[in-house]
């Protein structure tokens, strides 16, 4: 039975799409699979890991006639990408195995049944309703995405925290170390909703997510979070667990602060940090009057040193930070001028965007 019969990119455009979240080793073998539903002209392609499900539809199909099946993704995948762009690609189905022929070129793939494939069971009922451009929520992601914790036992902070709230909506994250705050305010009203979404969602929403004016509908249930855009959607569950009170985490009333030029601190700290080592990423940085002094060494008494001029008349500070940390922030913002808040030695430091409260990054000090 023929499946498909298309241009190589209109088959490879959704099989990339769905093929991000496809682990190579699982302990569930068909997990490695995606499954492939035709009906008629329409087919769709879902893939999933128990935890994130991706499926997206294409107007491909061959005949009336129905069918369902499961295939390797990645073989199938670096199939398409090895042949011809110009080529037009078949698949078909016959005795439970696929196969791909384009021109003179054949392949025969091994199909496990579509009835064993696990899909994710949607929620009967969506809490909270949210619709924006995709640009914004890629934009919401992108402020904050490099705070999330990896592997920590705190699974909590693995994560995304999400939260609707009157006209905005808000994204958290923190590893322990770092907190990044953004929010964009919307013309709809909500009442307050607080999910924390997995690291890997968030990555490959970054993934999908395009920079148009195109609506993202943004679904919240008590167990997962549902997200449909373009001819794509998105379900994935939720990790439990209590977020720590970024509130009280983001420092308020600190006098001593200055503004200086993103690119240039950015350059200052990449060329100290070369003097660092993979074990200690630590670089001292002294603030007086007029000055901000950064300095790093290493085991063997290497040592980097740069001053910048600044506009300042505070309090002298003497403070250690990650470089790695105030790298990540500064890589990411793309705005010319940063804002830096500081206490004392032993207290947070907090980075923002001059005249603009929807950015906060607070970065703890380290001992140097």
């Amino acid at each position: 039975m023929q499946l498909v019969k298309t241009h190589r990119d209109a088959l490879l455009r959704p099989l990339q799409i769905v093929s991000g979240i496809v682990e190579r080793r699982h302990t569930l073998p068909i997990l490695a699979n995606i499954l492939i539903r035709k009906d008629g002209e329409k087919v769709s392609f879902l893939s999933t890991d128990i935890e994130v499900q991706i499926t997206t539809h294409a107007q491909i199909g061959v005949d009336a006639e129905v069918a369902a099946t499961t295939v390797a993704a990645r073989k199938l995948l670096d199939i398409l990408r090895a042949l011809p762009e110009s080529g037009d690609v078949a698949l078909s189905l016959t005795n439970k195995r696929m196969t791909v022929q384009s021109g003179k070129s054949r392949f025969s793939l091994q199909t496990l049944a579509a009835e064993e494939f696990p899909t994710v069971a949607q929620a009967e009922h969506y809490n909270a309703h949210v619709t924006l451009p995709q640009k914004t929520l890629k934009h919401l992601f992108n402020m904050v995405h490099f705070s999330m914790a990896q592997q920590d036992i705190r699974y909590y902070l693995n994560g995304l925290l999400l939260v609707v709230d009157g006209k905005n909506v808000i994204a958290v994250t923190t590893d322990g170390h770092r907190l990044a705050f953004c929010q964009v305010e919307t013309e709809q009203d909500f009442p307050r909703q607080e999910v924390i979404i997995p690291r890997k969602t968030i990555l490959e929403l970054q993934r999908l997510l395009e920079e148009n004016d195109d609506p993202v509908e943004l679904e919240i249930a008590a167990n997962q979070v549902k997200l449909t855009f373009a001819d794509i959607e998105l379900i994935s569950k939720l990790v439990e667990g209590k977020f720590p009170d970024y509130n009280r985490v983001v420092p308020k009333g600190y006098k001593n602060s200055f503004t200086l030029d993103r690119d240039l601190l950015l350059r200052a700290l990449q060329r100290a940090a070369i003097m660092t080592s993979d074990k200690f990423k630590g670089v001292r940085c002294i603030i007086t009057p007029g000055s901000l002094k950064i300095s790093s060494t290493n085991a063997d008494q290497e040592e980097a040193v740069e001053e910048l001029e600044i506009d300042y008349g505070g309090d002298s500070v003497d403070i250690g930070f990650n470089v790695s940390y105030l790298l990540d922030v500064l890589n990411n913002l793309k705005c010319e001028q940063i804002c830096i808040a500081l206490g004392d030695s032993n207290s947070s430091a907090l980075i923002s965007i001059p005249d603009n409260a929807d950015f906060k990054y607070v970065v703890m000090p380290m001992r140097i």
